[in-house]
């Protein structure tokens, strides 16, 4: 179940929050994780065998944390049987069948391969696990020492599946002591308004055309139209995941947690350093404190900056899929964030069109990387980007008729991507115009789906 469906819009949501308005305070904790817990139910319906692995994570990390928080000679070998317990279970459904493709190939040998369902928001909530027992370790938050609060941090819905990933210490006060008000429920559902419209009537429609095109066949478009194709998949990707956000980090409102932001606008950023601090925050932190800063961050010269620099992308690579389309990303990644630290960061920063125009040709190479994990149909793809590697060029034209369809889409996510047109609606101080503004936001949401326009969220594949 996604939150861009009528099903979670109409059924879920009204149920939950009805019965978690009723509920006394010191139960409402008990309300978000069964409701969450038959939301995760859900989505598993094919897989209900997820459902206790899910459960038994949550308090197998209980007790470790309790036992790391209570001991003071074993605490360090506890946070290892934490940390390789999580890990585990995301490296046997995430890699297992990556990592034995690869052994047959570099062996040839014929080891049986079994595709694994991927089990939903176990990148997410793995995370979450680890950094609540690296931070009851290094004394940043105390253990839980409440089985429903702990379960309610980890299983909440609106984060569960796809983020933001928020770590236990900046909610352990909410999980307590929270103010329910009306003012924060018309803030989150403002809040999920905008998410919601930004998911179906942004990134969804904008992404058909990146979709026609891997129907039609890279090879057979023109030079014009896949960098048009590429440029919508930007939007989509962006305006989907933000989206996704923005719904979670209202829904949370309405409950009285504050999340963290998880974008800033990235597609303003003057170089992929400045990028990677505005796309997806919460991810980004999470390696910085609980990767890059333990293994010494920058503070150990340049060669060991370098060296945890690159692990750091491989993983971040990694993370996203048991792909090497992922890894390759992840490589190119660091080579241009290298590059900016050691050689052209300062000329970007004083040039800022200059930053700019560089960093959305980057951002959209790197796209295609992602977005394209056979390697053959990349090179395709690439091969019509750059038409000096491939000569002669075909299908003249064929662009202009996806312009024709899709140019109002790429004016309004291209001024979307800006911070101004929230800006001014947040400045608009009449409520009946921005309620009025927010009411055809929903409602035109309601239609495409309730009409089929509505796709699954990309991120539930990472």
């Amino acid at each position: 179940m996604v939150f861009s469906s009528l099903e979670f819009i109409f059924l879920f949501l009204p149920a939950f929050f009805l019965i978690y308005g009723i509920t006394p305070t010191k139960f409402k904790n008990l309300v978000i994780f069964l409701g969450s817990i038959i939301f995760y139910s859900l989505g598993i319906t094919q897989n209900i065998i997820y459902l206790p692995l899910f459960l038994m994570t949550i308090l197998c990390n209980y007790v470790v944390g309790r036992l790391i928080g209570k001991s003071k000679a074993h605490s360090k070998q506890w946070l290892i049987l934490g940390v390789i317990y999580n890990f585990w279970w995301l490296l046997f459904f995430k890699y297992s069948e990556f990592f034995l493709e690869n052994f047959n190939f570099a062996l040839d040998t014929s080891l049986p391969v079994k595709m694994i369902t991927l089990p939903i928001g176990i990148s997410f909530y793995t995370f979450q696990n680890v950094s609540y027992l690296s931070d009851v370790y290094h004394k940043r938050s105390k253990a839980e020492t409440s089985l429903i609060n702990y379960g309610a941090y980890i299983s909440m819905f609106p984060q569960l599946i796809a983020g933001p990933i928020v770590t236990y210490r900046t909610v352990a006060v909410s999980l307590r002591l929270r103010a329910h008000t009306l003012e924060k429920v018309e803030e989150g559902l403002r809040t999920f308004t905008i998410g919601l419209g930004y998911k179906v009537l942004i990134a969804n429609q904008i992404g058909h055309l990146w979709n026609e095109l891997g129907k039609v066949g890279y090879e057979s478009i023109s030079t014009s139209l896949a960098w048009m194709g590429i440029l919508a998949y930007a939007f989509q990707l962006y305006f989907d995941f933000y989206g996704y956000s923005l719904m979670a980090i209202g829904l949370g409102k309405m409950m009285g947690f504050r999340f963290p932001d998880n974008f800033n606008h990235p597609y303003t950023a003057i170089s992929m350093t400045d990028f990677w601090r505005r796309w997806h925050m919460t991810l980004s932190s999470w390696f910085r404190d609980y990767i890059y800063i333990p293994l010494g961050g920058n503070r150990n010269g340049q060669l060991q900056t370098v060296r945890n620099l690159f692990i750091v992308w491989l993983l971040t690579g990694l993370w996203h899929g048991a792909s090497w389309n992922f890894v390759l990303w992840g490589l190119v990644t660091f080579f241009f964030l290298l590059l900016e630290k050691f050689l052209i960061g300062d000329y970007l920063e004083k040039h800022r069109v200059i930053g700019h125009i560089y960093t959305i040709f980057v951002i959209l190479i790197t796209w295609a990387l992602f977005a394209i994990t056979d390697f053959h149909e990349l090179g395709v793809f690439f091969a019509k980007l750059f038409p000096f590697v491939h000569v002669g060029e075909a299908f003249q034209g064929d662009y202009l008729r996806f312009l024709k369809s899709y140019w109002y889409h790429f004016l309004i996510a291209g001024c979307l991507s800006t911070p101004y047109p929230e800006r001014a609606l947040q400045k608009i101080k009449y409520p009946v115009v921005s309620g009025v503004l927010l009411l055809a936001i929903f409602w035109g949401s309601v239609y495409c789906m309730y009409q089929g326009m509505d796709d699954p969220f990309l991120y539930f594949r990472f």
